[in-house]
């Protein structure tokens, strides 16, 4: 590892005039559990880091807003998120998630602030919290903005944060009635790294589904919405004895694409056609808010998993 300097500021404004837009090399660091792992493997070589555990606690913090909105400091460790009564009152389906993300050592250092920026599409959090409808506010020399998380994410460990930019704190708008699942298909663990994440929300009223957000994850060069399969769903019914699943059916072949390059190979056609399959548990999920996965479910099992694609990718 090459030497580097390591400065700690204790307020934000301080920590901004330490970046450099001009530098690739220099950034700053919350809990650093993805940074490290790439300047170990020297992919990264800094020659400063902005380290942000000095800010002070409010960017560490879980609130909730008069209007039933949920902030989350930036700061805020995953597993204070994972624990948190705020949390799991406005969005129960975040702590649900947090339980199969990465193990407890990870979640005790890394934020959910670093968590977000650091835009691997590998990750849990971004479809749950696009489908939630969550945004970041981020903060810069010139002042802050407030970015819908569907829109944070431009491609492959890309984002629209410039490089002396940092998210300041995440909000989950209050979510009423809309009810919420996620799902992942490992090739390990349940805690593994996601090959394919999915997650859903639906705002139901009377049994019936006004509007429905589907986001997919870890195969794609970024988390994405299905937007052809929210309109299909829309004005579905979901029951207990009823899966809006059907409606998934017209899902187009081309709407959704794989990582180019990914092994093994697959056809556009069949990934649609694989992620329409795996998007039907979780829309079934989503018509029960208290009904989680069972810690031995088939999409955390990579055998299972794969015959499930296989059946999906002929059935096209």
């Amino acid at each position: 590892m090459t030497p580097f300097e390591l400065m700690e500021p204790e307020t934000l404004g301080e920590a901004l005039a330490l970046l450099d837009p001009d530098d690739v090399s220099v950034r700053p660091i919350a809990g650093g559990t993805a940074l490290m792992l790439m300047m170990k493997a020297g992919v990264f070589r800094p020659t400063r880091l902005v380290s942000l555990r000095r800010l002070p606690s409010k960017h560490s913090g879980i609130s909730s807003a008069a209007n039933g909105d949920l902030v989350i400091g930036a700061m805020t460790p995953l597993s204070s998120v994972e624990h948190s009564p705020e949390v799991a009152r406005a969005a129960p389906v975040i702590p649900r998630a947090m339980r199969r993300l990465s193990n407890i050592r990870v979640r005790n250092v890394a934020t959910i602030g670093g968590n977000l920026a650091h835009g691997d599409p590998h990750m849990d959090l971004p479809p749950v919290l696009i489908a939630l409808r969550g945004e970041v506010l981020a903060v810069g020399n010139k002042g802050e903005r407030t970015i819908a998380l569907e829109d944070l994410f431009t491609g492959y460990f890309e984002t629209v944060l410039a490089k002396n930019e940092i998210i300041a704190a995440c909000r989950v708008p209050a979510q009423g009635a809309t009810r919420a699942a996620y799902l992942k298909v490992t090739t390990g663990s349940a805690e593994d790294w996601p090959a394919l994440g999915v997650a859903v929300a639906f705002a139901v009223e009377e049994s019936t589904i006004k509007s429905a957000r589907i986001v997919v994850s870890a195969a794609t060069e970024r988390a994405i919405r299905l937007k052809t399969a929210e309109q299909a769903l829309a004005g579905a019914l979901s029951t207990r004895r009823r899966s809006p699943a059907p409606a998934m059916r017209p899902l187009p072949k081309r709407s959704v694409s794989p990582i180019s390059g990914a092994r093994p190979r697959t056809s556009a056609s069949s990934f649609a056609s694989m992620c329409r399959a795996r998007c039907a548990k979780p829309c079934m999920m989503g018509r029960i808010p208290a009904m989680e996965p069972a810690a031995d479910d088939d999409q955390h099992h990579p055998r299972r998993a794969d015959r499930a694609f296989a059946a999906a990718a002929r059935s096209t």
